[in-house]
């Protein structure tokens, strides 16, 4: 199957049988790295990688995947490019696209990525928006193959948290394309658009999905995977930290909801960085802003064998692999 020269902004612009095959690539080159036995694909290539939002995980995943198949970075952040400020987001895509044989957007609004693209000669990759996180979904969608040994129907998982954004969004679409139980647990509030859902079940109906959207934490049971996100950004008025931990504390992922799954072998995943102790900045702000120590999984889950989040991590570097190569070099 060849990718080459697609753009990778979210999951609905690819079919089920186009993003299954990212997955399988993802294997083959996860066990060409572990077998020594790589080969560089994007020797002498050139990727910008712009980051209007700092991340860890999806700077390194580029970064060392670039690396690893002789391809070289730019990294563009907030101060380094005058995109949106001096010049237009076109016309840095104009003129981007002359020097770098790809462009990767971890941002805000979607529709910058999309604006992007739409002027950019060269792929152009989603590295997150307020809206989508196309690579996150491609990761979790491989660690829940790779964890479970299991056909991709089999899987069954939960999404427990505020599923309005990014992450609850992409896993909502991905699962239904991948033919999986899919599971929103959150708030009425906190659900994703209904427009969404439909089209989630409109997936689900071609490929065999189950896709159920429930403020019943109940629902959780005899899921295979427990995923949650963070409950609240830097970027929101503090004003509504205490109310969102209020709303969300039932949903907390515990021991006591993993065991509500009545399934021995659950496993958690987190898409980090996650707010489950008070060793970074971030959480101890949210405690002297609310005097909440509450956050979104305990850390007696985290740092569980359920816990998958380490090894998550670890396959964003071979799914963005997949992604540069079959956009790349087809």
């Amino acid at each position: 199957m060849n990718l080459r020269n697609r753009h990778f902004l979210k999951e609905l612009d690819y079919t089920t049988a186009e993003w299954k095959h990212l997955l399988g690539l993802s294997a083959q080159l996860k066990q060409a790295r572990r077998d020594r036995a790589e080969h560089k694909r994007l020797d002498g290539l050139t990727l910008a990688l712009i980051f209007e939002k700092p991340s860890t995980r999806t700077r390194s995943s580029f970064e060392v995947a670039a690396y690893h198949q002789g391809a070289n970075v730019s990294y563009f952040d907030e101060t380094g490019a005058h995109m949106g400020h001096k010049e237009s987001i076109a016309d840095t895509a104009r003129v981007l696209s002359r020097f770098y044989d790809g462009i990767q957007y971890r941002g805000s609004r979607q529709s910058i990525v999309e604006t992007l693209a739409a002027h950019s000669s060269v792929p152009v990759w989603n590295g997150l928006t307020d809206e989508w996180h196309p690579t996150q979904s491609l990761c979790d969608m491989f660690t829940m193959r790779e964890s479970s040994g299991l056909d991709d129907r089999d899987i069954s998982f939960a999404y427990v948290g505020d599923a309005r954004f990014n992450q609850g969004r992409s896993l909502l679409i991905a699962g239904a394309m991948m033919g999986m139980d899919v599971r929103i647990v959150a708030p009425a509030a906190l659900q994703p658009d209904p427009d969404l859902v439909a089209v989630a079940r409109r997936i689900g109906a071609g490929t065999g999905a189950r896709v159920t959207i429930t403020e019943d934490v109940s629902a959780v049971r005899a899921v295979d995977f427990v995923h949650t996100d963070i409950w609240v950004s830097m970027g929101e008025p503090k004003q509504v930290w205490a109310e969102r931990i209020d709303l969300l504390t039932p949903y907390r992922v515990t021991t006591e909801l993993l065991e509500r799954t009545e399934n021995p072998d659950v496993k958690f995943m987190h898409c980090l960085p996650s707010y489950h102790d008070l060793d970074t900045t971030v959480s101890q702000q949210i405690l002297a802003e609310t005097g909440k120590e509450v956050f979104e999984v305990t850390e007696e889950v985290f740092e569980s064998p359920a816990s998958l989040v380490f090894e998550q991590a670890e396959n964003r570097l071979h799914t963005i692999k997949a992604i540069l190569v079959a956009t790349l070099a087809g």
